[in-house]
């Protein structure tokens, strides 16, 4: 048994392939398609000095690893690693040897403080905390079965608010970027985020291969997005909404829910059979408004945090 790690190989698809495979039997919450994942690991701000590795055991994909700085952050510093090794390839050395590897190339790059996203098993916590990570925050992952659950009914619109979608926003999507660097800069999470490069944000996200712009959710005031729901899919059975946030001046009025129940409705009518999405275990409203959609938590995980130097 030889195990070794080395770099995905993006412009091989029968690689990323694997990669998406190997990612998905670990962590099936997330969609895991090819397009996504050549996707960041090519239009990833450079100075997040961002790395996709594999770990390989006699030629077959074991383990992955996702790598990078915070870039994006108000205090520097910040680095990341998510590990993920298949089910059934734990305990052979893969995930210690992608642990080595992200943190000698976060470390090089002047990290003083690592995080990494685990599952809430035991095992995986054990893991982490042998490899020197302490227990932070936490996060649900929640799932919805669109084809046979019910949602709620489609809800009248307030006075002075409009329905609309993020195609509606092609030509500019300027406002679409002021509304999420709003938004997420005040989610719940151990590192800051501040987002003020408006062409990153345009060849990061807006151009995501998997962004739904159809099926995106705004709730306009007055002409200005003051409210979205953020659809990924994977152009088959698949959805996940990325983000859900309304901007400060207008939160309190149902906005959000408003926009992510109506995203929900016509990814149902579109054909799509099952939805995701994640929230932080402090993120009561958040919460409480997927729960009346009708989600059901699926699985949760563990923010870990190591301290460098």
């Amino acid at each position: 048994m030889t195990v070794t790690v080395r770099d995905l190989r993006p412009e091989v698809p029968a690689d990323v392939e694997r990669f998406a495979h190997t990612r998905h039997l670990a962590l099936p919450y997330v969609l895991w398609v090819p397009e996504a994942i050549v996707h960041r690991q090519n239009h990833t701000h450079p100075d997040a000095h961002y790395r996709s590795l594999v770990a390989e055991e006699d030629g077959e994909m074991t383990g992955t690893a996702q790598v990078g700085l915070a870039h994006d952050s108000p205090e520097p510093g910040q680095g990341y690693l998510n590990i993920h090794v298949r089910p059934d390839r734990t305990g052979r050395g893969a995930g210690a040897l992608l642990v080595r590897a992200a943190e000698e190339h976060l470390a090089a790059r002047g990290a003083t403080r690592l995080f990494s996203w685990v599952l809430d098993e035991p095992g995986n916590r054990a893991f982490a905390e042998r490899h020197g990570y302490r227990a932070s925050r936490s996060a649900h992952f929640l799932r919805l079965d669109l084809a046979n659950g019910a949602l709620p009914p489609l809800q009248d619109l307030p006075p002075g608010v409009e329905l609309r979608t993020a195609a509606d926003f092609a030509d500019d999507p300027r406002p679409m970027f002021e509304l999420d660097a709003e938004t997420t800069s005040d989610e719940p999470s151990d590192v800051g985020v501040e987002f003020s490069d408006y062409e990153a944000w345009v060849e990061e996200t807006w151009n995501h291969p998997l962004l739904d712009r159809d099926l995106t959710s705004v709730a306009v005031v007055d002409g200005r997005p003051a409210a979205f729901s953020v659809a990924f899919t994977d152009r088959g059975t698949r959805y996940s909404t990325a983000m859900t946030g309304t901007a400060r001046a207008f939160r309190g009025r149902g906005l959000a829910k408003l926009a992510k129940n109506a995203s929900l409705h016509r990814a149902r009518a579109a054909g799509y059979k099952e939805a995701f999405t994640g929230n932080d275990t402090d993120n009561g409203p958040m919460l409480a408004i997927n729960s009346w959609l009708g989600y059901k938590i699926c699985a949760t995980e563990v923010r870990y945090v190591r301290e460098l130097g």
